[in-house]
């Protein structure tokens, strides 16, 4: 799985997504935040809801690398899930100061963090052992495909090619690993090898963005072409 190293340039992605999204929804009114979303059974302000108690969820696991005592992000699905929806009715302005708010303490935690922790294990909620580097990752995807679930105008191809870098690799790195992903060559639209899956299948091509969308769930990857007319069906991401 994908890690990124604790700089200055890695601070400053999570901080420039945050401050698009916050951007993004200094707009909503409290009539927009029960609209769905474009996740399955999740308004607006189940996404937004979400993206603020992650933060500290991955303060946890940050605290858990500084000390050395286990602090999961959550104690279970159910308690995360509940979580969640308690927070997803409140006016958008509240829902918009919560998500500032815990992005910015989040922020605070990530870079006064010892050096030594950053090499320490932890186990996110998705069950890998890692260090603390790939909440890094972890914090720049939430960020920017949950800013892409709002629906309010952002979308993959608006991600900056940096945090996209950082996100596709993470997703690629996900179907390396997982089971049941088809046979299958993905190119970019320069015809760069971006990942191989197996020893046959078709070629997929296209670019980046149409990539990550698709690899994502986030589009039916109709930017996508393949050499056999038809897409190879991958199982659900995370």
């Amino acid at each position: 799985m994908k890690e990124i190293p604790p700089t200055p340039e890695s601070f400053g992605e999570i901080a420039a997504a945050a401050d698009r999204l916050l951007a993004g929804i200094a707009g909503l009114a409290d009539a927009d935040i029960p609209v769905p979303s474009r996740l399955p059974g999740w308004t607006r302000g189940h996404v937004l809801s979400h993206l603020a108690r992650q933060a500290p969820a991955l303060e946890r696991l940050l605290e858990w690398a500084r000390t050395g005592v286990v602090t999961p992000q959550y104690p279970d699905r159910a308690t995360r899930n509940a979580e969640i929806d308690a927070g997803a009715h409140r006016p958008a302005a509240t829902l918009a100061a919560d998500v500032r708010d815990t992005a910015a303490r989040f922020q605070r935690t990530a870079e006064t963090l010892p050096a030594p922790a950053w090499q320490a294990t932890i186990r996110p909620f998705t069950g890998e052992l890692c260090t603390p580097q790939r909440v890094l990752v972890i914090r720049v995807r939430e960020l920017e495909l949950h800013h892409v679930d709002l629906a309010i105008g952002y979308e993959v191809a608006d991600i900056p090619a940096s945090a996209r870098r950082i996100i596709l690799a993470d997703v690629l790195g996900y179907y390396a690993e997982a089971d049941g992903v088809p046979d299958f060559t993905l190119r970019d639209h320069e015809g760069a090898v971006l990942a191989r899956f197996g020893t046959g299948g078709p070629v997929v091509s296209g670019t980046p963005a149409d990539a990550l969308g698709w690899l994502a769930g986030r589009t039916s990857g109709a930017g996508l072409h393949s050499t056999t007319g038809q897409l190879p069906v991958l199982p659900p991401w995370l």
